[in-house]
């Protein structure tokens, strides 16, 4: 079964390279040639997992050498792949998925003349995640980090004569370097203090390294994390990513590229199980992150965008789980997974209603529309119940069992961090219902619209920058969509529960992240009467605010918190003033620096050598006489220090 680990890997690889180099004699079935290599990673995946669930717990982890790709003495890197319960949760997850979205998108980019392009850059994404999650050492999964960094800017950036999808692009590729700075000085560090970069040897030592390299170490795999997971302070390209393809929005939000830092905190466990100062700043980014996010999707109108804040506030979750150690890290993947069901339906809903109301964004021009597209309604109602945390659904158990965690923790941190989860569950409940009330309930607004200024989207237009609104004509999307909204409503209703079953989910890792307990505070149950709590008074103000009042055509100013968080909490201005002013001011102080002092000093120099030999030259005036004084006073001045000195 080893030898079908490259499989994995190889189909969708192949799929890029052939769409990619194929030119336009493939464009009729591009489409199709990708989406079918993509599901046969995912049969291979099945294959491999079935082959997995039949050994025992302690002898499920396979492992594939292909070559060395850099053997040299005291520096061995090879090619090889490693499936393990935690990596094969993700490989079933990303082909899955994103065999799912591969279908979608058939429907969805029918009328797109680069369509063949586009599959191909989706197979190249899914060949670039898969390597990072099965890679056996570090170095080999930068290459897929790196590679899920290029595949996305391709992506974001598709319709790239849309000058917004452009920048947004430039904006993710560029944010997510920064990240990518802290993986490569993580794994230098690995180098020089374990001697290798392959997972086991390095987290075998990690017990027996001092906790200021193991923190170093940690702090450096955070950095990366919170650049491909968009986390505080790494987390402005998310919003704007938006501005790919919807497809985009749900392959990247959901089962792939942001989900890359949980996994790396995950299957990093030991290192940070030994630095707990690393840990603490996992979780306070989690725990910021959280409420950020969940904050930013509250004012956001573009429904898109919405959904964006709130895979940051989800991943936020994560974050935080993972920070927790051995007490988070197995609830920190199911919610991973769970999420990647009902994030992936939520993101697949918002572009079948865009695809029955032309390409609108604006859930203010929406309303109404569940009895135009029933089966977009009952689907993107299946992911917002498991995301808000509805009894018996996907988020109810994964989303919950990170509160009890978080309060497990124990003592005043645990209570801060619980306190921290239930609000952001409460958040989560408002701007949820917020965007079900605007998009499917209500008066049908895009009958008659007003179309906003340019120049303030927030603000009502004046008179004379009105222009006429095109009605749209909602309907249901085509069964090319629709199916793989359903499927993955299924998930959001029962993945959960599925997982929960005599903590199957649990054993399944276990072996891989181990469990910890911890020391809960309060019981399972109580946790639980308290997120219904909060759950339902966030539904109740969306409801009093969204569903008893009329929603306006046109936002209203609102408070300097709303006003704020359309601006994503001020993310942009404040990289703009600390980054982008700070950097111009740096480089304007690098420049005076250069040309007072050192080009001071250089030019300096040649002047006054220049200004020396001048003043010498004149001595040399080709005059015997001159020459002759000039020597008889050297010589009396040696005569006079030699006496001199031997009177001393």
């Amino acid at each position: 079964m080893e030898n079908l680990i490259a499989l994995l890997v190889a189909a969708p690889l192949l799929g890029a390279a052939v769409l990619l180099c194929g030119g336009r004699r493939l464009d009729r079935v591009g489409h199709w040639l990708g989406t079918a290599l993509a599901g046969a990673s995912f049969v291979v995946a099945v294959v491999l997992f079935a082959d997995m669930l039949g050994r025992s717990a302690d002898d499920r982890a396979l492992h594939q050498k292909l070559f060395s790709w850099i053997p040299v003495e005291g520096f061995q890197a090879d090619v090889a792949f490693q499936l393990d319960q935690l990596s094969m949760t993700f490989v079933l997850l990303i082909t899955g998925v994103g065999t799912l979205i591969h279908i979608y998108s058939i429907g969805y980019m029918e009328h797109d003349e680069r369509r063949r392009r586009f599959f191909g850059y989706l197979n190249l994404f899914l060949a670039a995640m898969l390597i990072l999650v099965i890679a056996d050492n570090y170095l080999l999964l930068y290459v897929g980090w790196e590679g899920v960094g290029l595949a996305s800017y391709l992506l974001i950036g598709f319709w790239q004569h849309k000058p917004s999808a452009a920048t947004a692009a430039k904006k993710a590729f560029l944010v997510n370097r920064v990240g990518d700075m802290g993986l490569s000085i993580a794994i230098m560090l690995m180098f020089t203090t374990f001697g290798t970069f392959a997972f086991g040897p390095v987290l075998e030592a990690s017990g027996e390294t001092s906790e200021g390299k193991l923190t170093a170490i940690g702090l450096m795999l955070l950095l990366a994390a919170c650049g491909k997971s968009a986390q505080v302070p790494l987390q402005s390209w998310l919003g704007d990513a938006m501005e790919g393809p919807t497809p985009v929005s749900a392959l990247i939000h959901a089962a792939t590229m942001v989900t890359a830092g949980v996994y790396l905190i995950v299957r990093s466990g030991a290192i940070f199980n030994g630095a707990p100062d690393a840990q603490l700043v996992v979780v306070v980014v989690g725990a910021v992150t959280l409420l950020f996010g969940a904050i930013v999707g509250c004012a956001k109108d573009d429904i898109k965008k919405a959904l964006a804040g709130s895979t940051m506030s989800q991943i936020g979750y994560m974050i935080l789980a993972a920070g927790l150690g051995p007490i988070g890290y197995v609830f920190a993947i199911m919610h991973l997974v769970t999420h990647g069901f009902f994030k992936a339906g939520l993101f697949l809903g918002a572009g079948s209603v865009m695809h029955g109301m032309n390409d609108e964004v604006d859930m203010r021009r929406y309303g109404g529309l569940r009895k135009y597209m029933p089966v977009t309604f009952v689907t993107f109602g299946l992911g917002y119940l498991a995301i808000i945390g509805f009894p018996g659904l996907s988020g109810f158990f994964s989303k919950d069992k990170i509160i009890e965690a978080a309060f497990a923790k124990g003592g005043t941190e645990g209570w801060i961090l619980g306190a921290v989860t239930l609000l952001g569950a409460a958040i989560t409940a408002f701007y949820m219902t917020r965007v079900m009330l605007m998009t499917f309930f209500g008066e049908e607004r895009w009958r008659s619209a007003p179309t906003p200024s340019p120049a303030a989207p927030d603000v009502e237009p004046a008179a004379e920058t009105r222009g006429e609104y095109s009605v749209p004509h909602p309907h249901e999307s085509p069964k090319s969509m629709t199916i793989p909204m359903i499927v993955l409503a299924f998930g959001s209703v029962f993945a959960g529960g599925f997982f929960s079953i005599g903590d199957r989910f649990l054993h399944w890792l276990e072996p891989v992240t181990g469990h910890s307990h911890g020391d809960a505070p309060v019981s399972a149950t109580t946790v639980t009467a308290a997120t219904m709590v909060v759950l339902v008074i966030g539904v109740a103000i969306a409801w009093a605010m969204y569903g008893r009042k009329a929603v306006p055509a046109v936002a209203p100013r609102g408070s300097l918190l709303t006003r704020a968080a359309r601006r994503d909490l001020l993310q942009d201005d404040f990289n703009h003033v600390v980054l982008v002013r700070g950097g111009e001011h740096l480089t304007r102080s690098l420049v005076y620096v250069d040309h007072s002092l050192v080009d001071g000093v250089v030019n300096g120099t040649a002047a006054s050598m220049g200004g020396l030999s001048g003043r010498l030259r004149k001595l040399q005036n080709g005059y015997a006489r001159t020459y002759a004084v000039s020597m008889f006073g050297g010589t009396a001045v040696v005569i006079a220090a030699t006496l001199l000195m031997r009177a001393v």
